[in-house]
C-alpha cells in the first residue's frame, strides 16, 4: 500500500491566502460558494418558468443586483475551479477513490441520507446567512471583520458542539 501524500496544511493555508487575496484584488469581493448556486437556481427556473420569476420577488431582486445571464457570474467558474482542482489534487495524491465512507456501527443509506440532510441544512443555513462560510468567515476575517471573525468561531464552536452529540454513529 502505498503512502498517502497531503501538503502542508500551513502552506495549504498560505496558498488560500494568496487566492483569497487575488480574488479580492481582481473582483473587489472575497470567495464564496453559496452564490454559485443561486445563480444557477435562478437560471434554471428563468429556463422552466419565466412566468414565475417575474412575479416572485426573490427573483426580480436577484435579477436586478445581476443583470443579464446568471450563469455568467463568475462564482460559477469558482465552483467550477474548485471541483476540476479537488479532482486533480486527488489523482496527484493518489487519493482519487470513489468508495463511500461509513462507520461499521451505520449502514450506507444511513451515511447517504444523513450526507443529503446536512447538505441541504448547509444550503438552507448559507441563504439564511447571506453566504457560506467561506464568504462569511473566511473573506470577512481576510478584512478584519468583526461578524467573519464571529462568523468563524460560530461555525467552529457548533460544529464540535454538535459533533459530540453525534460522534457515537463514527466511533
Amino acid at each position: 500500500m502505498s503512502e498517502t501524500k497531503y501538503m502542508n496544511p500551513y502552506l495549504a493555508g498560505f496558498f488560500l491566502g494568496l487566492v483569497l487575496l487575488a480574488a479580492i484584488y481582481v473582483s473587489g469581493r472575497g470567495l464564496g460558494a453559496s452564490g454559485a448556486v443561486k445563480s444557477t437556481v435562478v437560471s434554471a427556473v428563468e429556463t422552466v418558468a419565466p412566468a414565475h420569476t417575474a412575479n416572485a420577488e426573490f427573483y426580480r431582486e436577484y435579477s436586478v443586483e445581476h443583470p443579464g445571464n446568471p450563469l455568467k457570474n463568475w462564482l460559477i467558474f469558482e465552483i467550477a475551479g474548485v471541483i476540476i482542482g479537488a479532482f486533480i489534487s486527488g489523482l496527484i495524491s493518489n487519493r482519487l477513490k470513489f468508495t463511500l465512507e461509513h462507520s461499521s456501527k451505520i449502514k450506507p443509506a444511513t451515511r447517504v441520507i444523513g450526507a443529503l440532510i446536512g447538505g441541504a441544512l448547509f444550503g438552507f443555513g448559507a441563504e439564511f446567512g447571506r453566504g457560506c462560510t467561506s464568504g462569511a468567515a473566511l473573506s470577512g476575517m481576510a478584512v478584519l471583520s468583526f461578524g467573519g471573525i464571529i462568523t468563524m468561531g460560530a461555525i467552529f464552536g457548533g460544529a464540535y458542539a454538535f459533533a459530540y452529540f453525534f460522534r457515537k454513529l463514527w466511533l
